[in-house]
Protein backbone atom coordinates (compact mmCIF):
# COMPACT_ATOMS: atom_id res chain seq x y z
CA UNK A 1 0.00 0.00 0.00
CA UNK A 2 1.16 3.14 -0.56
CA UNK A 3 1.99 5.87 1.97
CA UNK A 4 -0.14 9.05 2.76
CA UNK A 5 1.46 11.94 1.48
CA UNK A 6 3.87 14.08 4.05
CA UNK A 7 2.49 16.85 3.97
CA UNK A 8 -1.11 18.21 1.83
CA UNK A 9 -2.97 20.95 1.09
CA UNK A 10 -2.56 24.09 3.11
CA UNK A 11 0.75 22.95 4.88
CA UNK A 12 2.48 22.03 1.88
CA UNK A 13 3.87 25.58 1.03
CA UNK A 14 5.11 26.72 4.53
CA UNK A 15 7.06 23.44 4.85
CA UNK A 16 8.48 23.00 1.71
CA UNK A 17 9.58 27.09 2.08
CA UNK A 18 11.09 26.46 5.00
CA UNK A 19 13.20 23.11 3.86
CA UNK A 20 14.33 25.01 0.48
CA UNK A 21 15.39 27.66 2.35
CA UNK A 22 17.73 25.95 4.64
CA UNK A 23 19.34 24.92 1.35
CA UNK A 24 20.10 28.13 0.26
CA UNK A 25 16.73 27.83 -2.47
CA UNK A 26 13.71 29.42 -2.99
CA UNK A 27 10.17 28.43 -3.48
CA UNK A 28 9.42 30.15 -7.09
CA UNK A 29 5.69 29.71 -7.51
CA UNK A 30 3.17 27.13 -7.83
CA UNK A 31 0.75 26.35 -10.50
CA UNK A 32 -1.63 23.53 -11.48
CA UNK A 33 -0.87 20.78 -13.88
CA UNK A 34 -3.11 21.19 -17.17
CA UNK A 35 -3.07 18.43 -19.86
CA UNK A 36 -0.55 20.36 -22.22
CA UNK A 37 2.04 19.22 -18.96
CA UNK A 38 1.41 15.98 -19.68
CA UNK A 39 2.29 14.99 -16.07
CA UNK A 40 -1.13 13.78 -14.82
CA UNK A 41 -2.88 15.68 -12.25
CA UNK A 42 -1.73 17.92 -9.27
CA UNK A 43 0.64 20.66 -8.20
CA UNK A 44 4.20 21.71 -9.56
CA UNK A 45 6.24 23.18 -7.73
CA UNK A 46 8.93 25.62 -8.64
CA UNK A 47 12.69 26.12 -7.34
CA UNK A 48 15.15 27.81 -7.64
CA UNK A 49 17.52 30.80 -6.60
CA UNK A 50 16.95 34.38 -5.51
CA UNK A 51 20.70 36.61 -5.93
CA UNK A 52 23.53 35.27 -4.17
CA UNK A 53 22.19 33.07 -1.34
CA UNK A 54 22.09 29.45 -3.54
CA UNK A 55 25.28 30.46 -4.68
CA UNK A 56 26.83 30.58 -0.58
CA UNK A 57 25.32 26.95 0.21
CA UNK A 58 26.82 25.62 -3.29
CA UNK A 59 30.09 27.26 -2.04
CA UNK A 60 30.04 25.52 0.83
CA UNK A 61 28.57 22.00 -0.17
CA UNK A 62 29.57 21.29 -3.46
CA UNK A 63 32.76 20.40 -5.41
CA UNK A 64 33.62 22.63 -7.58
CA UNK A 65 36.04 21.28 -10.55
CA UNK A 66 33.43 18.46 -11.11
CA UNK A 67 31.57 18.60 -14.28
CA UNK A 68 28.87 20.99 -14.12
CA UNK A 69 29.13 21.44 -10.24
CA UNK A 70 26.21 23.76 -10.07
CA UNK A 71 23.57 21.18 -11.87
CA UNK A 72 25.24 18.22 -10.22
CA UNK A 73 24.79 20.24 -6.94
CA UNK A 74 20.98 21.10 -7.83
CA UNK A 75 19.63 17.56 -8.65
CA UNK A 76 21.33 16.53 -5.69
CA UNK A 77 19.77 18.89 -2.84
CA UNK A 78 16.49 18.96 -5.62
CA UNK A 79 16.05 15.63 -5.30
CA UNK A 80 16.66 15.24 -1.55
CA UNK A 81 13.66 17.99 -1.14
CA UNK A 82 11.84 15.48 -3.56
CA UNK A 83 12.07 12.62 -1.98
CA UNK A 84 11.67 14.11 1.68
CA UNK A 85 8.25 15.89 0.48
CA UNK A 86 7.02 12.56 -1.70
CA UNK A 87 7.62 14.41 -5.32
CA UNK A 88 8.65 14.31 -8.25
CA UNK A 89 11.71 16.31 -9.38
CA UNK A 90 12.51 17.85 -12.71
CA UNK A 91 15.19 19.87 -13.88
CA UNK A 92 15.93 22.47 -16.33
CA UNK A 93 19.12 20.90 -17.90
CA UNK A 94 17.33 17.62 -18.55
CA UNK A 95 17.09 17.09 -22.10
CA UNK A 96 16.26 17.29 -25.23
CA UNK A 97 13.47 17.15 -25.05
CA UNK A 98 13.81 20.19 -22.49
CA UNK A 99 10.88 20.69 -20.44
CA UNK A 100 8.91 23.95 -20.60
CA UNK A 101 10.36 25.69 -17.32
CA UNK A 102 10.02 29.23 -18.94
CA UNK A 103 6.22 28.58 -19.91
CA UNK A 104 5.59 26.86 -16.06
CA UNK A 105 7.28 29.87 -14.42
CA UNK A 106 4.72 32.44 -16.35
CA UNK A 107 2.15 30.80 -14.96
CA UNK A 108 3.12 30.15 -11.29
CA UNK A 109 4.61 33.68 -10.68
CA UNK A 110 4.96 37.16 -12.06
CA UNK A 111 7.34 37.19 -14.40
CA UNK A 112 8.06 38.49 -17.80
CA UNK A 113 10.01 38.45 -20.74
CA UNK A 114 12.79 40.84 -21.37
CA UNK A 115 15.26 42.12 -23.90
CA UNK A 116 18.34 40.24 -22.01
CA UNK A 117 16.87 37.22 -22.98
CA UNK A 118 15.66 35.66 -19.61
CA UNK A 119 12.22 36.62 -17.39
CA UNK A 120 12.25 39.67 -15.53
CA UNK A 121 10.55 39.77 -11.69
CA UNK A 122 9.15 43.19 -10.36
CA UNK A 123 11.39 42.87 -7.53
CA UNK A 124 14.49 40.96 -8.72
CA UNK A 125 14.88 42.06 -11.48
CA UNK A 126 16.76 39.17 -13.79
CA UNK A 127 19.16 37.96 -10.31
CA UNK A 128 17.15 34.66 -10.25
CA UNK A 129 16.72 31.53 -12.15
CA UNK A 130 14.85 27.98 -11.79
CA UNK A 131 16.67 25.26 -10.64
CA UNK A 132 14.80 22.48 -10.26
CA UNK A 133 10.24 21.59 -9.68
CA UNK A 134 9.21 19.26 -8.04
CA UNK A 135 5.73 17.38 -9.18
CA UNK A 136 2.80 16.44 -6.39
CA UNK A 137 0.36 14.28 -8.32
CA UNK A 138 -3.04 14.30 -7.26
CA UNK A 139 -2.38 17.25 -4.71
CA UNK A 140 -3.78 20.39 -5.50
CA UNK A 141 -2.61 23.63 -3.76
CA UNK A 142 -3.68 26.87 -4.61
CA UNK A 143 -1.51 29.77 -3.66
CA UNK A 144 -2.42 33.11 -5.53
CA UNK A 145 -0.03 34.13 -8.41
CA UNK A 146 0.99 37.59 -7.76
CA UNK A 147 -0.39 40.14 -9.82
CA UNK A 148 1.42 43.50 -11.11
CA UNK A 149 3.03 44.41 -14.66
CA UNK A 150 6.33 44.03 -16.42
CA UNK A 151 9.11 46.52 -15.06
CA UNK A 152 10.24 47.04 -18.52
CA UNK A 153 6.89 48.83 -19.47
CA UNK A 154 7.65 51.32 -16.67
CA UNK A 155 11.11 51.96 -17.79
CA UNK A 156 12.02 55.06 -19.62
CA UNK A 157 15.92 54.96 -19.65
CA UNK A 158 15.85 51.10 -21.00
CA UNK A 159 19.87 50.68 -20.09
CA UNK A 160 20.32 47.67 -21.17
CA UNK A 161 19.48 48.84 -24.42
CA UNK A 162 22.78 50.83 -24.70
CA UNK A 163 25.44 49.24 -22.56
CA UNK A 164 26.14 46.17 -24.42
CA UNK A 165 29.29 46.43 -26.50
CA UNK A 166 28.29 44.38 -29.35
CA UNK A 167 24.74 45.74 -29.17
CA UNK A 168 23.50 41.99 -28.98
CA UNK A 169 20.26 43.09 -27.00
CA UNK A 170 17.34 45.48 -29.45
CA UNK A 171 13.87 45.68 -28.26
CA UNK A 172 13.13 43.41 -30.95
CA UNK A 173 15.52 40.74 -30.32
CA UNK A 174 18.15 38.85 -28.37
CA UNK A 175 21.18 37.97 -30.54
CA UNK A 176 22.46 34.90 -28.62
CA UNK A 177 25.54 34.33 -31.12
CA UNK A 178 26.75 37.75 -30.80
CA UNK A 179 26.33 38.00 -27.10
CA UNK A 180 27.99 34.43 -27.14
CA UNK A 181 30.95 35.18 -29.43
CA UNK A 182 31.78 38.49 -27.53
CA UNK A 183 32.00 36.27 -23.91
CA UNK A 184 34.25 34.04 -25.65
CA UNK A 185 37.09 37.13 -26.64
CA UNK A 186 39.13 38.03 -24.48
CA UNK A 187 39.46 42.03 -25.51
CA UNK A 188 38.60 44.31 -22.77
CA UNK A 189 35.86 41.67 -21.46
CA UNK A 190 34.25 42.39 -18.24
CA UNK A 191 31.29 40.68 -19.46
CA UNK A 192 33.40 37.37 -18.45
CA UNK A 193 34.59 38.95 -15.07
CA UNK A 194 31.75 40.65 -13.69
CA UNK A 195 28.88 39.30 -15.90
CA UNK A 196 26.41 40.64 -18.79
CA UNK A 197 26.95 44.56 -18.66
CA UNK A 198 23.85 44.90 -19.77
CA UNK A 199 22.25 43.16 -17.24
CA UNK A 200 24.43 44.84 -14.37
CA UNK A 201 22.44 48.21 -16.05
CA UNK A 202 19.10 47.22 -15.32
CA UNK A 203 17.95 49.02 -12.58
CA UNK A 204 15.61 46.53 -11.10
CA UNK A 205 16.74 43.89 -8.46
CA UNK A 206 20.48 45.48 -8.33
CA UNK A 207 20.02 44.04 -4.20
CA UNK A 208 19.78 40.99 -5.49
CA UNK A 209 23.15 41.11 -7.77
CA UNK A 210 25.02 38.44 -7.95
CA UNK A 211 28.62 37.88 -6.81
CA UNK A 212 31.58 38.66 -9.27
CA UNK A 213 32.37 34.92 -8.62
CA UNK A 214 28.88 33.64 -9.45
CA UNK A 215 28.36 36.25 -12.08
CA UNK A 216 31.85 34.99 -13.85
CA UNK A 217 30.53 31.02 -13.15
CA UNK A 218 27.34 31.14 -15.47
CA UNK A 219 29.13 33.20 -18.07
CA UNK A 220 31.61 30.20 -18.54
CA UNK A 221 29.69 28.01 -18.79
CA UNK A 222 27.38 30.46 -21.26
CA UNK A 223 30.16 30.50 -23.48
CA UNK A 224 31.19 26.96 -23.45
CA UNK A 225 27.70 25.97 -24.50
CA UNK A 226 26.98 24.86 -28.19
Amino acid sequence: MESEPKFAGSALPAALETAANDVGLQLRGFCPLQAEDRLGAGTLVLIGNVGPEMWRAFRRSAPQHAPNPLDNWSRETITALADAFQARPLFPFDGPPWWPFQRWARRAEAVYPSPLGALIHSRYGTWHAYRGALVFQDINVFVARPADDSPCLSCADKPCLLTCPVQAITELYYDVGACRGHVRSAVNNDCVGQGCRARRACPVGRDYTYSEDQAAHHMRYFADAT
